[in-house]
Order: C-alpha cells, then sequence, then structure tokens
C-alpha cells in the first residue's frame, strides 16, 4: 500500500532553493510550509512563489501552508556561535530587541517584567534550556538555569500563556495574510489559539475561496476550548512545543491521542508535529526514540506529520523527508484500518452534526460500509469544497481516496487529507455523464483498473446545483 499519512516539511535557508524545493516534493513532500517568524515577507512570498514553479514543473499539487508567528515571545540574536549555559547560571532578561549576551539576554516582550512572576519557568527554544526566575527588579528579571544548553539565533521564549495579554492573530498577523491571500495561499496556520474566537478574528473566506484555517494547539486555553477550536477550524496542529511547556509533560502523549481521534471524527485533518526527527538536524539517521514517535503518531491516526528545523536548517532535509516518508509508510501498512473506521462510526453516531453536513456525513458512512463490505479498490469523491474527502477520510478505508475538482486550490488543500490523491476534474460538475467522465480519468492515470470495483460520491452540499447527494458502485470493464 503507498502512504496515506502526508509530510509538511518547512522551507528555510537549507532549503528555499527551487532545487531543494523539488527534491523534497520528490522524497514525499506534500505540502510546504513557510514560517512566517524568521525573515521578511518579501522573502517569505518569494518562498511561496518558488513552490509554485516547482508545483507547475512536476504537475501535481503542492498545498502551500504559511504559518502566523502570533504572540510568539523570542529572545534577541545570540552570539554567532551561541551562548552556552549551564545549570546554576544565573541570568538577566530585560525587555528588549537587541542582540542579547552573556550577562544579558533581551526578550521582545514589553510586559515581560508584569507577565513573568517569582518561581515561574521559563523555556527557551521549546525546552532545550529551562531557568527559573528568582528575583525581580525595575529593569531586569533574574533567573536561575535549572537545565543547561546551547542558546542560538533567536530562541522562542515561553510565558505562560494565560499571562500573556496579546491575543491571537495579532495585526502583523493579519497584515501578513493579506499579502498571501493576494498571491493565492492554500492552507494558513494560526499560532497559539485559546479560543474559536481567535479563528472567527481571521476573517477570510470559506475555503476554498479563502485558505483553509489550521488551528494550532499549543496553549492550556486552547486544550479547555478543544470542540469549539475544532469546530471553528478547518484542520488542526499539536504543536507538542509550546503545548509541552504549557502543560504536564507526561500528558503529552495522552493529549495527543485524544486531540487527534476529535478531529479526524469531526472530519479535520490532524497534523501532528515539532520534533519528530530533530537529531536529523545534524544527524544522517533518526534516534530509534524518533522512528518510534513517526509510527505512532500514524497509529494515533495522524493525517500529517510535519518537520521544522529539520527540513529548514538542517544538514540534509531531503533525506530527512525521505526517511519520515519509509517511517511513515510501513507505519501505514501496520494501520488497523477496520478497528479505526469502526470506532470513529460509533463515536459519529452519537454525535448531532451540523444540519447543512448531515447528508454528505451519512453519505461518506455509507461509502465507507459499501468499500468495506464489497472490498470496492477505489472511493471516488467528486468534490468542489473538499468536504467530502474529509469526511470520507476520517473513516481511514482501505481503498484508495481519489479526490477529484475543478478547483485548483481545492486540490492544493487536499494535499493536507489523508489518503487523499487530488485529481483536476476536465469536465465541468454539471456536464453529462460526469460520473463516467471521473471513471474515465482515473483510468487514464492508471489510479484504477479493469476488474476493480470502485465507490463513486457526489454531494449536493459540495455542488448547490446537484439535486441530491448520489453513492454508487461501479464495476471496471
Amino acid at each position: 500500500m503507498a502512504r496515506r499519512t502526508k509530510i509538511i516539511a518547512t522551507i528555510g535557508p537549507a532549503s528555499d532553493s527551487e532545487g531543494t524545493i523539488k527534491d523534497l516534493a520528490e522524497a514525499g513532500m506534500d505540502v510546504a510550509r513557510i514560517g512566517l517568524a524568521h525573515g521578511s515577507l518579501d522573502e517569505a512570498i518569494e518562498k511561496f512563489r518558488r513552490v509554485r514553479r516547482v508545483e507547475a514543473s512536476l504537475g501535481r499539487p503542492i498545498g502551500v501552508m504559511v504559518d502566523l508567528p502570533g504572540p510568539k515571545v523570542r529572545a534577541g540574536h545570540m552570539p554567532e556561535e551561541g551562548l552556552p549555559v549551564d545549570q546554576g547560571d544565573i541570568i538577566h532578561l530585560s525587555p528588549g530587541n537587541e542582540g542579547s549576551t552573556a550577562k544579558m539576554i533581551h526578550v521582545d516582550h514589553e510586559g515581560l517584567l508584569t507577565d513573568l512572576h517569582v518561581g515561574d519557568r521559563v523555556a527557551f527554544g521549546d525546552g532545550v534550556v529551562m531557568a527559573e526566575v528568582i528575583d525581580r527588579n525595575a529593569d531586569r528579571l533574574e533567573a536561575r538555569i535549572t537545565h543547561g544548553g546551547l542558546l542560538q539565533g533567536r530562541p522562542g521564549v515561553h510565558i505562560p500563556s494565560d499571562r500573556l495579554r496579546i491575543s491571537s492573530p495579532t495585526a502583523d498577523d493579519l497584515h501578513m495574510l493579506d499579502a498571501f491571500i493576494e498571491e493565492g495561499i492554500d492552507i494558513v496556520a494560526i499560532s497559539f489559539v485559546r479560543s474559536a474566537h481567535d479563528i472567527r478574528r481571521v476573517g477570510v473566506e470559506p475555503h476554498p475561496r479563502g485558505p483553509l484555517v489550521v488551528a494550532k494547539i499549543e496553549t492550556r486555553a486552547a486544550v479547555d476550548n478543544l470542540d469549539s477550536i475544532i469546530e471553528a477550524s478547518g484542520a488542526v496542529m499539536i504543536a507538542r512545543g509550546d503545548l509541552g511547556a504549557e502543560m504536564p509533560i507526561e500528558e503529552l502523549p495522552h493529549l495527543q491521542k485524544r486531540i487527534i481521534q476529535r478531529c479526524i471524527t469531526l472530519g479535520r485533518p490532524a497534523i501532528t508535529a515539532t520534533q519528530m526527527l530533530e537529531s536529523m538536524v545534524t544527524a544522517p539517521t533518526p534516534t530509534r526514540a524518533e522512528a518510534s514517535d513517526i509510527a505512532n503518531a500514524v497509529f494515533d491516526g495522524s493525517s500529517a506529520l510535519m518537520l521544522s528545523g529539520e527540513s529548514a536548517v538542517g544538514h540534509d532535509p531531503v533525506n530527512a523527508v525521505a526517511t519520515m516518508a519509509r517511517i511513515a509508510a510501513r507505519a501505514d501498512d501496520e494501520f488497523d484500518y477496520d478497528a479505526w473506521g469502526a470506532r470513529v462510526h460509533e463515536i459519529a453516531s452519537t454525535m448531532e452534526p451540523h444540519i447543512d453536513d448531515t447528508v454528505t456525513l451519512g453519505m461518506t458512512n455509507a461509502a465507507w460500509r459499501a468499500a468495506l463490505e464489497t472490498g470496492a479498490s477505489a472511493i471516488i469523491c467528486i468534490t468542489h469544497t473538499g468536504f467530502t474527502v474529509r469526511s470520507i477520510a476520517r473513516f481511514r478505508p482501505q481503498a484508495k481516496i481519489l479526490g477529484f475538482s475543478t478547483d485548483p486550490q481545492t486540490l492544493r488543500q487536499l494535499s493536507l487529507s489523508w489518503g487523499a490523491t487530488p485529481q483536476l476534474l476536465d469536465v465541468d460538475y454539471q456536464a453529462d455523464n460526469v460520473i463516467g467522465r471521473v471513471v474515465e480519468q482515473a483510468r487514464e492515470h492508471g489510479l484504477i483498473r479493469r476488474g476493480d470495483l470502485v465507490a463513486v460520491l457526489s454531494g449536493s452540499r459540495e455542488y448547490p446545483g446537484q439535486a441530491t447527494d448520489s453513492l454508487r458502485l461501479i464495476p471496471i470493464r
């Protein structure tokens, strides 16, 4: 079976040439992530355009996700060689953007002196270095290093989210998003979401006309408001770095499972992110624990796995993607598809979907059961928004999921959806015998063959001109 779990790779200094982006795509990258916390907006837009040129050269959809930084607090630039700190060292923290030194670490947060209290723990760079605030003066905080390490670049500084008085998305986030909306961005990730209101503040058109909005779960408040955030979002990312700093570390694996299960049941893609192949920033092979982490994220039901520094600044980004692809594909082979589908069916039967979704959710449930019971080799979805594809993907069918659409942006957004193979529909949805043409296209591209049985889904929610949803089982002769 081909790999079903998707891969997101961050484009950074080590991977932002067109040649490397193409190599990443050929190694297994389904979605390119452009983080906006580093570099200029113009540089980020140029990366986006390079991905689009690579997509055109390869002739297949590649989704692009911009990741808005939100109220991310960062330290001022460390010395070029890095700043080593040891357990027991005393450091000083002061508000500002100046470069940091061994005597003073500047933090770009005006409320630093009021938002942090004596006794608070401060994490630098996803917990690479930990410190405890021991004193507060008029212009600085004094902290003791409790876990040493090397501080490099502009590491993030974790301040408990319930103390931050900055909401997400920020004004800068919305300004950058506007620029990418003009470019035709496919997916946007919102950082430090605390409630569904944060998602609604983004104010973009519903996908596919607007981007698919990804809520990053990395605060305690987001965990508390999980269901309403999922309902308001197009997808969810489990951002384990900051989430692990907010919550007890022993809770993190269980939160990951809970969040994924809830997202998939509600028909939203779930992304597992942070430190999946962290050792491959410098090493040619992953640790055994990292390989197990990837496989377990697949078994948890992740729609997609994300690489950050591994592909952005690592010494061999293409190798990192190829390694993740191999591990994920092997885990996909071992996934318990029947048990997962039965569990989702059981949970979904107790939920009350939105009135507009009821018929499509029911039809995709029927399609999953029909494909399971008849051994259908493929489920073909004729889709405008991608909703039908995401709905059938909830059940993790063993049958291929083929998503046909006339909208190129929908196809790029489907590059994030588990198991989906996006295909451009070359006739209008209202054309006579559209289903016959879809089946013919699937055969032309080698996706189905003579002797196969396929299920074909089309829906009125997707295309208002369609009178009713339909499900057909078609033998390929």
